[in-house]
């Protein structure tokens, strides 16, 4: 074979060549270490089943306490989680894509300053997300395609993740609320009480529920006809009934009078039939939560309230704001805690946002409707449409009446009966996978029960037997979307989407470790009323829920006492174990056992091993 002269061209296309192929595996090398890397930091991210990784990307959280934080950014089909890569600053958020009310995004291209490219994220639940990321090659476009995409679900006919979740729980929370179980519980039906099913398919008012309480001496004609002359055909039916003194608190929707101010015969002898199931009530009292004046002004677009022309009946306006006023009351709030609270002007701020002023006007309401109620006067509530301000009345006025919602499952009875089956608007309130922002509808109406119902919890340590976590629970997943409890605006939709056979329920959650959820201080009293003082000087701003992105908030969150107080039950559960494996081992112990043929010649008044168990208690 002959030997052939290479040329010099030939050798440096040779050599380039070589060069080019070591550099492409050292690159390759690289990149799959950086890749391991960006794994290896994402790795310890527990995914729900039924959640996906969408993607992930190097990015810079633009933390309003630390500064640029760098890391890596993980979106999936339910979550947005950010890691830190700086081990100085370690820091995690994890925040579903429900939470998200709205996706901006921050400078262009030639943007100048640091860090001035990027996402800015606005969220419901009291914080705000900034993310930087680099200017070149479009970098920011692929994330923020899949958070819009899945933060809103609706906007781009995608199915919301409740549908996709698979998650099992022991427990079934759709089996929680059964309306007859609850009517039985009440003492329904009775002689002045009757239950009718004339709404079971949803004819009679489509945002009712299919089982109602009415009247006995009521006919189905006349609901009819008192349908036609409520607002949304909502007419008035049983919420609560003292079981003792009968009287009842019944709730609808405006009538609709209009400016010609219009009578309805049907709607005034149906109003006396409520009166009249109750012996001990002379006057009819309904509570309008409207202020009088909002009440007056509904009526030029054809709604109103009771006149004279209801005989034996008695109006009370409650003064409560409408959903508008408590949106706008909300934002001021975030405004003066989120990123910052400015101590030097903290009360004058708060004042500002008139959020306690409200929380105080819809907590007086309800004590005027339960103490009413328990004089043994019945009442009827309502506001406009019956699905909002009412809630709020019905339910926390039933909380202050009745013990039993003040229980871990009777409290997700009560939501489960005032808020979602008698037609809340959660999915217009909350907006659920829907892209529209500034939607008119949307409204804190939901927050406002719950900031109420803690309220309560602080005035009444012992009376509840849920905790604070419970209620932070329930806040976090009406805008989750990972359960279908607060999905959709009413009974009928919720039926249409198959709702409880498609998607799980928050109360399979909190009902398959209830341990969690429990208050240790809970001291159940059967017949007490709850009067708490709706005072300003007595209303607290929530801050473990409004304030706890604040990372100086957030260590203070468990109470030392409520943690003291566990350790201690702990122990005593402890000593009660051992004390019981004594006393299995005494019984069949040979002596015991030989004893136990003769008779008891002790005093009457010794200690048994049985007694002494009964009556260990620990000290404090």
């Amino acid at each position: 074979m002959t030997a052939r002269h290479v040329t010099q061209s030939e050798l440096l296309l040779w050599l380039d060549e070589y060069t080019s192929t070591f550099s492409n595996k050292n690159n390759r090398t690289f990149q799959t270490g950086r890749n391991s890397l960006k794994m290896e930091l994402l790795a310890d991210v527990s995914l729900l089943p039924g959640e996906d990784r969408i993607t992930d990307q190097e990015i810079i959280y633009m933390c309003p306490f630390n500064g640029a934080v760098k890391g890596k950014v993980l979106i999936t089909n339910y979550r947005l989680y950010f890691k830190s890569s700086d081990t100085e600053v370690p820091l995690a958020l994890d925040v579903p894509l429900g939470v998200i009310s709205r996706v901006e995004k921050m400078g262009g291209a030639s943007s100048r300053g640091e860090n001035s490219y990027g996402l800015d994220i606005t969220c419901k639940d009291m914080r705000n997300l900034r993310f930087a990321l680099k200017q070149e090659g479009h970098s920011r476009r692929g994330i923020f395609e899949m958070i819009f995409r899945y933060a809103f679900p609706l906007s781009h006919s995608l199915p919301l993740f409740a549908y996709v979740n698979q998650e099992k729980y022991t427990e079934n929370g759709w089996l929680v609320y059964k309306a007859m179980e609850e009517f039985r519980r009440q003492g329904l039906p009775n002689n002045k009480w009757r239950i009718t099913f004339i709404n079971k398919s949803y004819d009679l008012c489509d945002t009712y529920p299919t089982v109602l309480a009415v009247p006995f001496k009521s006919k189905e004609d006349d609901l009819r006809k008192v349908a036609a002359f409520r607002s949304r055909g909502r007419i008035p039916v049983l919420s609560w009934i003292h079981r003792e003194n009968q009287a009842v608190i019944v709730r609808c929707s405006q009538p609709l009078v209009g400016m010609s101010g219009k009578r309805n015969k049907d709607d005034e002898r149906y109003l006396d039939l409520i009166r009249e199931a109750n012996d001990t009530t002379k006057k009819l009292t309904i509570y309008d939560a409207r202020p009088n004046v909002n009440a007056v002004a509904n009526k030029a677009t054809g709604g109103g309230y009771e006149g004279d022309e209801y005989l034996n009946a008695e109006l009370v306006f409650l003064d409560i704001q409408n959903i508008h006023v408590m949106r706008e009351s909300l934002k001021k709030l975030k405004d003066i805690v989120y990123p910052n609270v400015e101590e030097s002007h903290w009360l004058s701020s708060l004042e500002s946002t008139h959020w306690l002023e409200h929380i105080k006007l819809v907590l007086s309401g309800a004590i005027q409707v339960a103490d009413k109620v328990s004089s043994g006067n019945s009442v009827l509530v309502h506001c406009s449409d019956g699905w909002d301000r009412t809630a709020q009345l019905t339910s926390l006025a039933m909380l202050m009446l009745d013990s039993h919602y003040r229980t871990l499952r009777g409290f997700q009875v009560l939501i489960e009966k005032e808020w979602i089956s008698f037609g809340h608007k959660f999915a217009s309130r909350i907006g659920h996978g829907d892209k529209n922002h500034a939607d008119q509808d949307r409204s804190p109406i939901f927050v406002q029960f719950i900031d109420c119902v803690w309220q309560m919890t602080k005035q009444f340590p012992t009376a509840f037997e849920f905790n604070e976590h419970l209620l932070l629970t329930i806040l976090d997943h009406l805008y989750s979307c990972r359960f279908g409890t607060f999905l959709y605006n009413c009974e009928s939709i919720r039926d249409q989407q198959e709702l409880r056979s498609k998607t799980v329920s928050l109360w399979s959650l909190v009902n398959s470790k209830m341990d969690i959820y429990l208050n240790p201080f809970y001291t159940p009293e059967s017949g007490q009323v709850l009067y708490p003082v709706a005072s300003m000087r007595h209303l607290e701003l929530w801050v473990t829920y409004y304030i706890r992105w604040n990372p100086r908030i957030r260590h203070q969150q468990q109470s030392p006492v409520e943690q003291r107080y566990k350790e201690l039950l702990a122990l005593r559960e402890e000593y009660l174990k051992k004390l019981e494996q004594l006393q299995l081992s005494d019984s069949s112990s040979p002596y015991q056992l030989a004893n136990s043929t003769t008779p008891n010649t002790t005093s009457s008044t010794a200690s048994t091993p049985s007694q002494q168990y009964t009556h260990l208690q620990t000290p404090f």
